[in-house]
C-alpha cells in the first residue's frame, strides 16, 4: 500500500484578521490536493500567527488567549478535510482543558471526525514562558490507509516513546514541529533520522518559517520539511524521501510505500526492530498487548 503525503513549510507573517489565516491555508491545503495528497501536515504552533492580529484595543495578544480561536480553527479544517477528502494534520494548536494550556497536534479526519494528541515532552519555554502541561498518553490512529502516530517536535527527541508508537502498530509519525534556531532545527531533525532507523517507519516532519514581530518566542523561525525512511537499500541512501529549501515557503510532497517496511523489517540489510534485545531492555510490543 502506498500514502501520498505532504508537507507544508508555513510561512509566518504577521495577519489582520481570521480569514487572512483561512486564506494562508486554503493555499497551502488546495496545493496538496492538485498534488493528489492523501495526508497533509503542518507544522507546530503554526496558528500562533492568529496571535498576531491583536486585540480590538489595538494591544498585543499573548498565548492564554489563543484557545481562544479554537472553535473557529477545528471548524476551518474540518471542512477542509472532508471537502478535500483528504487527512489534515493540522499542525498544533493550544487548547484550554479544565484551566491548564496544553499543545495538541489535531487529526481531522475526511468523514468529520477530529482527533488529538497533546504533545508529551514539553520544553522549558512552553514550561516557564507559556505556563503550559504535558500530554498524559500515547495514542496512535487508524485510517484507511494504515496506523499512524503524532509525536510533537520534541518527542521525537525521545526514542522510549517512538517505540511504544511502533509496538502499537504505527507505521508513519507525523512530526509537527517549530524550531527557532539550528541547533534546535537539527536536534528535531537527527532525532528523526535515528526513529526511522530504530523503528523502521517512516517519519514526515515539518516546521514553521517566517516571523512574528509581535508574538513573544515567535519571532525567530528556522524550519524544513522532509520525508525520512529508514537506511536500507529499498530507500535513498540518506535515508530523505523528499526534503524542502531550508526557510523557503513551500510544500512538499512523496509517496510512502508501507510494503518496503514490511520488506526491511524480514529481511532487510539490517533488522533493527527485529533485533531488540528484549532480555536487557523493556519490550514495548509485549507491553501493549498485556496492557
Amino acid at each position: 500500500m502506498k500514502i501520498r503525503v505532504s508537507a507544508v513549510q508555513y510561512h509566518l507573517h504577521t495577519i489582520r484578521s481570521f480569514e487572512e489565516f483561512a486564506s494562508q491555508c486554503e493555499h497551502y491545503i488546495k496545493t496538496a490536493q492538485e498534488f493528489r495528497s492523501e495526508f497533509v501536515l503542518f507544522p507546530e504552533f503554526f496558528t500562533t500567527q492568529l496571535l498576531s492580529i491583536g486585540s480590538e484595543q489595538g494591544t498585543s495578544l499573548t498565548i492564554n488567549e489563543l484557545p481562544g480561536f479554537t472553535e473557529q480553527y477545528k471548524k476551518l479544517f474540518s471542512n477542509f478535510a472532508k471537502q478535500t477528502n483528504m487527512h489534515i494534520i493540522g499542525g498544533t494548536h493550544v487548547i484550554n482543558r479544565d484551566g491548564r494550556l496544553y499543545n495538541a497536534a489535531h487529526l481531522f479526519y475526511p468523514d468529520g471526525r477530529i482527533e488529538e494528541q497533546a504533545k508529551l515532552h514539553i520544553t522549558p519555554t512552553e514550561v516557564h514562558e507559556w505556563n503550559m502541561s504535558p500530554g498524559e498518553g500515547l495514542r496512535v490512529f487508524d485510517t484507511e490507509k494504515g496506523r499512524i502516530a503524532i509525536l510533537t517536535c520534541y518527542d521525537i527527541e525521545f526514542p522510549e516513546i517512538v517505540r511504544m508508537a511502533k509496538a502499537k502498530g504505527a507505521d508513519v509519525i507525523f512530526c509537527p514541529s517549530c524550531t527557532d534556531d539550528r541547533h534546535g532545527f537539527h536536534r528535531v531533525r537527527y532525532t528523526s533520522h535515528a526513529r526511522a532507523i530504530e523503528n523502521q517507519v517512516y517519519v514526515v516532519v515539518t516546521g514553521t518559517i517566517g516571523s512574528l514581530p509581535t508574538v513573544d518566542f515567535m519571532r525567530a523561525n528556522f524550519g524544513q520539511a522532509a520525508v525520512i525512511t529508514p537506511n536500507d537499500i529499498p530507500f535513498p541512501p540518506k535515508g530523505i524521501m523528499v526534503e524542502g529549501e531550508l526557510n523557503d515557503d513551500m510544500i512538499v510532497t512523496a509517496d510512502l510505500d508501507l510494503s518496503l517496511l514490511y520488506e526491511v523489517r524480514e529481511r532487510g540489510s539490517v533488522t533493527t526492530w527485529r533485533d531488540r534485545r528484549t532480555d536487557l531492555y523493556v519490550d514495548w510490543e509485549k507491553e501493549n498487548i498485556e496492557g
